[in-house]
């Protein structure tokens, strides 16, 4: 059956997606959306425009955002080419895999740390990470449009998109917009925004996971500046979308918000952590910790005005902003590790090295590998895992954007 025409813009509160970084885990994000795409159908919302007019995004957050955003002409169509690529993902198109690619960077970097570093000034060896992103690159010209992104915001079907990296020269976080209206970048403490015409340059910069992808020279205020991972040093996830304009937001994580205390994947172990847990442990920190922090400051915020009155609320440069957190309701590192046997032979020797194993009780050894397993079965259960915790929570999800639900089945011709 053929989709009605997006209807003109109402006057609904101007809503903003804010999907955070996590490499392979990034997966569990299109589940989601999916999920939404799917009850927008079922609400008869299917009509309405582009339900995200502002959307942000950090790390492989930011590129699952671009696409989505150069898409907002047609959001259930977007959604559908999203998911198509990360159903069906192999490491192959986000790094190099085969043999000779891992010993040129990964085996290379690792050789390093063994030898010392005086014998790479000898032979001047200067690995740039562990692993070569550069099939990474064709990925995204194909996957993320951007020459549509100029259009789509003069015709109205998106008010503003953001992307963040954070800058190895100068130390500050740094979020890049692209919006219809002329808004003034802000500055805050160690962080702030750069008005730019988004580029592919910009998704690699933010998606540079600290030591496993290089770093992206980017033009800021006419001088070169070399960035990583947005995820990095991100004290605020949530503010580019509010600076935007966003008076509601929905954030999707890419790990649990908080811990079960009871969880037995939690508890300490006598054991020495191998490299492998160190680094899964130093890219949850970067990953998940932050938004977490801010989520809770926003809710403080909104409880604070609550109890101010509304003459005087007026006076000040805050406001209330509805929030809805979709997050995992399973421990993702327990997933990769039934995944790790999935990843190429060379990645998976590297890996072990490191002390990553196949043994699927191993869960903090898997905790790195979670971020970098980009293979079909891993994405696939994410998505999955995305879209059942999205649909139990459907009667929220309806509240927030103030859809009607009529408790029709939610179909699932999305995905076919």
């Amino acid at each position: 059956m053929p989709q009605a025409a997006p209807k003109a813009p109402t006057s609904a509160p101007p809503t903003g997606l804010l999907l955070t970084g996590g490499g392979a885990r990034a997966a569990y994000q299109v589940g989601v959306l999916e999920a939404i795409a799917d009850l927008r159908q079922a609400c008869g919302a299917g009509g309405e425009p582009n339900p995200f007019p502002i959307i942000t995004g950090t790390s492989a957050g930011a590129i699952n955002a671009a696409a989505l955003a150069c898409g907002a002409d047609n959001f259930d169509r977007a959604v559908r080419r999203i998911a198509r690529v990360w159903r069906q993902f192999h490491a192959n198109q986000v790094y190099g895999a085969d043999s000779l690619s891992v010993m040129r960077s990964g085996a290379r970097w690792l050789t390093l740390v063994s030898i010392g570093w005086a014998l790479a000034r000898w032979r001047r060896m200067r690995p740039q990470s562990l692993l070569d992103n550069k099939p990474l690159e064709k990925l995204l010209v194909k996957m993320v449009p951007l020459v549509r992104l100029p259009r789509l915001i003069r015709k109205g079907h998106l008010k503003a998109l953001a992307v963040t990296a954070s800058s190895y020269s100068s130390g500050e976080h740094v979020t890049f917009f692209e919006s219809a209206e002329p808004l003034k970048p802000w500055v805050r403490s160690q962080r702030k925004a750069a008005r730019d015409r988004i580029t592919h340059e910009h998704l690699l910069a933010s998606s540079a996971i600290p030591f496993i992808f290089p770093a992206k020279g980017i033009e800021v205020d006419d001088h070169i500046e070399y960035f990583g991972d947005g995820s990095m040093r991100q004290s605020a996830p949530i503010a580019p979308a509010i600076h935007l304009g966003a008076e509601r937001i929905l954030v999707i994580g890419a790990g649990r918000m908080h811990e079960p205390k009871n969880d037995a994947a939690a508890n300490p172990t006598p054991n020495y952590p191998s490299l492998a847990q160190i680094a899964g442990h130093a890219l949850s920190n970067i990953f998940l910790d932050a938004l977490a922090v801010d989520v809770e400051r926003v809710q403080r915020i909104n409880q604070t005005l609550s109890l101010i009155p509304e003459e005087k609320r007026a006076h000040s440069a805050l406001r209330p902003i509805e929030l809805l957190v979709i997050a995992p309701s399973q421990r993702l590192d327990a997933v990769a590790a039934r995944h790790v046997g999935d990843l190429p032979t060379p990645v998976r020797t590297m890996l072990g090295a490191l002390g990553v194993t196949s043994n699927m009780a191993d869960v903090r050894g898997a905790a790195l590998a979670s971020y970098l397993l980009f293979e079909a079965g891993y994405t696939q259960e994410l998505m999955a895992l995305g879209r059942a915790d999205t649909l139990a929570m459907r009667a929220q999800v309806c509240q927030f954007f103030g859809w009607t639900d009529s408790g029709a089945e939610v179909r699932t011709q999305l995905h076919q």
